[in-house]
């Protein structure tokens, strides 16, 4: 057991956002007012902990809507989903609700907008990801507008575009704020013209669980941040927390915890990726004051109180 450990900080903020928060309370309140099932179109945030306990109450959560029985009661997740997939929600008349965060809808109307006006337009985003795929599925107008994918600043270095002088960037929101930012850059410095979203797409959550970050890691031996390995704003804390020069490590439960990299380690720091229960958090901060009779103390100040609105039907 290493006694040399004399601090445990947990970050502030950390955890569960806002959105995420809103998308939680819609599957509970739906299984609450329809009875299950409800079918879940892809899991709803990206943490076990928090799929498992819905699935245990009656949530189904699929990939595709030709999946879901007709008469069927649908909600789209957090990450959003694309234009067709809502049209074809729509055209099986599938009761449904939609969970998409306000901050990614957001960056799915900036789409819209720079298509109408005939913009090509980068989406700053990873391939693959949920949320980038709904994005790049709000595009319209594909016959006078394109978009393109960039995921770093290789790929924005060899870009391609058709309208280098009518050109608009928009960005996935759980990206890491430095990354996005040198990205801008070097497609600022190949395209001048280019425009920038006056306010950040990055959401501010994921902004704010970021700077207690960088903060706290370097102040510290060791980072645990929790969360799922599916999870693109945990992961993005864990590089972040790296790139400090913190040894950090990604976990769901204190089960995953590789003790013996604890050795040598005086001040051990925990954050928590914005879809991560605070519970979690508090197990494995605990099993860790147990392991090595550290003292617990919360580090910074979480001063968030942005609330969204649930549907109407919900309230």
């Amino acid at each position: 057991m290493p006694t040399e450990t004399k601090e445990i900080k947990l970050a502030n903020p950390r955890g569960f956002c806002a959105g995420v928060d809103r998308a939680i309370d819609i599957v509970n309140k739906a299984l609450e007012i329809y009875g299950s099932p409800v079918y879940v179109k892809h899991e709803v945030v990206h943490n076990k902990f928090v799929v498992e306990d819905l699935k245990n109450r009656g949530a189904i959560f699929v990939e595709e809507i030709d999946e879901i029985p007709d008469g069927s009661l649908v909600i789209f997740s957090a990450h959003g989903v694309s234009d067709a997939v809502e049209k074809v929600t729509k055209s099986r008349k599938l009761e449904y609700f939609d969970a998409t965060c306000p901050l990614v809808t957001k960056v799915h109307m900036e789409v819209m907008r720079h298509a109408r006006a005939e913009k090509d337009i980068i989406l700053i985003g990873h391939e693959g990801h949920p949320e980038v795929e709904g994005t790049m599925g709000r595009h319209i107008n594909k016959n006078l507008s394109n978009i393109y994918l960039v995921q770093d600043e290789n790929e924005a270095q060899i870009l391609e575009v058709e309208k280098p002088d009518n050109l608009a960037i928009v960005t996935q929101t759980t990206l890491s704020v430095d990354d996005t930012k040198s990205i801008i850059e070097v497609l600022k410095g190949r395209f001048p013209s280019i425009n920038i979203p006056k306010k950040d797409d990055i959401c501010y959550a994921t902004q704010n669980r970021q700077d207690a970050v960088k903060q706290l890691a370097l102040e510290s031996d060791f980072m645990i941040v929790v969360g799922s390995t599916n999870s693109s704003n945990s992961n993005r804390l864990k590089e972040l927390s790296e790139k400090c020069g913190c040894k950090s490590v990604l976990i769901d439960s204190f089960e995953d915890l590789d003790l013996s990299e604890l050795d040598g380690c005086r001040r051990i720091a925990i954050t928590a990726g914005a879809s991560a229960p605070e519970e979690r958090v508090q197990e494995i901060a605990n099993a860790l004051k147990e392991y090595t009779g550290a003292m617990i103390s919360e580090h910074g100040v979480d001063e968030e109180n942005i609330y969204f609105k649930l549907p109407p039907q919900l309230r």
